[in-house]
């Protein structure tokens, strides 16, 4: 396989892992296509790939599923790419909004050998910087049982346990408002486009 259609086949495999990490309906391909910037017609053709690969399960028009082998090679890239955020913002003075399109480019060039000692100079953290669980060696995931913000009451207090980082903006708005992973935080009194953003452990 040439290398930039295993890269290619990464992507893929950890936007549809991603999708079904913090809820569970399954990504369609119209989806999918947003979420890559493609058009759909380029995710039909790499779904079919996918599938011929035994990477994902799809029906036509239908979800779109990892089989065992996929989830396995997702949780591997999403490793490498909390990783490399984690160090970027630990050891070389990146903010949570910049690191997202540096780990997209670094996560595919990095030796085995490498990640690994970066993981070990960083402790092994157990998330990346917006608070994402980071798959350890064997995949194993260990994640917090928190809920979306919205979801809850705006009088309702939460403790901050993840960020979503599809949106740099609104996290310079978060972090303007000094709020970060482990705040406290009250639903209402969130920056505006926050409650669709931040997932919180409820508290209280």
């Amino acid at each position: 396989m040439a290398r930039h259609a295993s890269t290619a086949v990464e992507d893929y495999l950890k936007s549809i892992y991603g999708h079904t990490e913090w809820q569970d309906a399954p990504i369609t391909g119209t989806q999918l296509a947003a979420r890559l910037g493609v058009v759909p017609s380029t995710v039909t053709e790499m779904v079919k790939k996918l599938a011929a690969l035994g990477l994902v399960r799809h029906a036509p028009y239908g979800a779109i599923t990892l089989t065992d082998e996929g989830l396995s090679q997702a949780l591997r890239m999403v490793r490498r790419h909390r990783l490399v955020e984690t160090w970027l913002v630990e050891g070389f003075g990146y903010t949570w909004d910049e690191v997202h399109d540096e780990a997209e480019v670094l996560e595919h060039a990095l030796s085995d050998r490498l990640l690994e000692a970066i993981d070990a100079q960083l402790g092994h953290p157990l998330r990346d910087p917006h608070g994402d669980p980071i798959p350890d060696s064997s995949g194993r995931v260990v994640q917090p049982d928190a809920v979306l913000a919205s979801q809850l009451a705006a009088d309702a207090a939460g403790r901050v346990a993840r960020i979503s980082d599809r949106d740099p903006e609104v996290l310079r708005r978060i972090d303007a408002d000094g709020i970060g992973l482990d705040t406290v935080v009250v639903v209402g009194e969130l920056p505006q486009g926050a409650a669709e953003a931040v997932w919180v452990v409820p508290v209280g």
